[in-house]
């Protein structure tokens, strides 16, 4: 089952139940633990999700007992989140001292969380530096979202977890929101500083647009119903382009994917031909290449085998569904399939293609160009995170 099947089952199931939810104590029983489950934690693991957490540095409260957070998670052994408990019905808004002070005290920790069992709402330190902000950066709803959502949830799951890659996400949703709002208001009533630069812009176009003359507050006045129809009728031809763009964009990654799909069904039935099937050493250059990149790995020391098969050379940690990459040497395009968001292997592959296989169901899957089987010590980082993720899983 996907990632997004499982959020709409919980969905389903806090909708259920949710009425029944009285008090903290239920809501962390009944709707949180499950949401974490569904991120990928093991509730019932206390060295992964702790709960009623202390720490060292924690101060003592009037009542004599030391100030603790609802939950830590961790991840091998280093804290990467916090969640602060409210009941079912009170709002996830405001959040105690205590969450923030935990927060800046565990430097490495980079996400809290505060909910209700219904609203989740996440909040990092883009204002200042290991300084919890005040806002949240993304707000989920389990009871209504969409597919973007959906989306910028998947980089809180535990087995692609990653504190850069969700700072770099969270700056850019953040500025993303405020750009989007600042725009919007431009486009629909453009001020008259706006209105003034596209007029004095407008000989760059081309010297014929060139106005001539002081551009006065008459010229202002006479150009703005001007721009507001060119924004409606930039906007309308810049829709209709980006719609037969993404159609034909579709029908590309579903030929990719399916057949991704179909090699998968494919492996099972070439079994039987796999003595037919020569491994060559252009792959076992490729192997022993990644074997050693994957080496160097400081968390785990799982052993990398490969299967060759007729549609792909992919590389497991022993077991075929095990696997974190899947190449294609043997056409004049070369490539491997990651298990990797596509923004994140862009983000350790600068400089190379790479493309969104993933699909609606919610599985991962991102596709990576490459020219030679030597590009694959230019792009070490990304491999070695493959290898790490589907590590973790094990």
């Amino acid at each position: 089952m996907g990632f997004s099947e499982d959020i709409a089952k919980l969905s389903e199931q806090v909708r259920k139940r949710v009425e029944q939810v009285v008090g903290e104590e239920a809501t962390k029983m009944a709707l949180i633990q499950p949401f974490l489950s569904v991120l990928g934690y093991d509730v019932y693991d206390p060295t992964e999700v702790m709960p009623e957490y202390v720490a060292d540095f924690a101060d003592k409260k009037r009542s004599g007992q030391f100030e603790k957070v609802d939950y830590a998670l961790a991840i091998n052994g280093t804290i990467v989140m916090l969640v602060e408990a409210k009941a079912r019905g009170q709002k996830a808004e405001a959040h105690d001292g205590q969450l923030s002070r935990y927060f800046n005290g565990l430097l490495k920790t980079k996400v809290a969380i505060v909910t209700n069992g219904i609203e989740y709402r996440f909040f990092t330190d883009l204002r200042d530096k290991n300084r919890m902000d005040k806002e949240p950066f993304f707000s989920f709803n389990v009871l209504e979202y969409n597919s973007k959502e959906i989306e910028n949830l998947k980089f809180f799951h535990r087995a692609h977890f990653d504190a850069t890659a969700i700072s770099r996400q969270a700056e850019e949703m953040v500025y993303l929101k405020g750009m989007t709002y600042l725009v919007g208001n431009l486009l629909r009533s453009p001020s008259e500083n706006f209105v003034r630069f596209l007029v004095t812009e407008l000989g760059k176009v081309s010297i014929g647009y060139e106005v001539q003359g002081k551009i006065t507050n008459k010229v202002i006045e006479k150009f703005e119903p001007i721009v507001k129809k060119s924004i409606q009728s930039s906007l309308l031809e810049l829709m209709t382009r980006s719609l037969s763009q993404e159609m034909a964009q579709a029908v590309e990654i579903g030929k990719d994917y399916n057949a991704l799909l179909e090699a998968e069904d494919i492996e099972e039935e070439q079994e039987l031909e796999d003595s037919k099937i020569i491994t060559t050493e252009e792959e076992i250059k490729a192997f022993k290449k990644i074997k050693a990149i994957v080496e160097t790995s400081p968390k785990f020391n799982l052993e990398v085998q490969y299967k060759d098969t007729v549609n792909y050379f992919g590389l497991n940690l022993g077991k075929t569904n095990w696997w974190f990459l899947r190449l294609h040497l043997s056409s004049q395009k070369k490539s491997f399939i990651t298990r990797m968001f596509v923004d994140e292997a862009q983000s350790l592959a600068p400089g190379f293609e790479v493309q969104d296989l993933s699909s609606s169901s919610g599985d991962v899957a991102s596709k990576v160009i490459i020219s030679d089987v030597n590009d694959l010590d230019d792009l070490a980082p990304l491999i070695l995170r493959c290898y790490e993720m589907e590590a973790a899983k094990h």
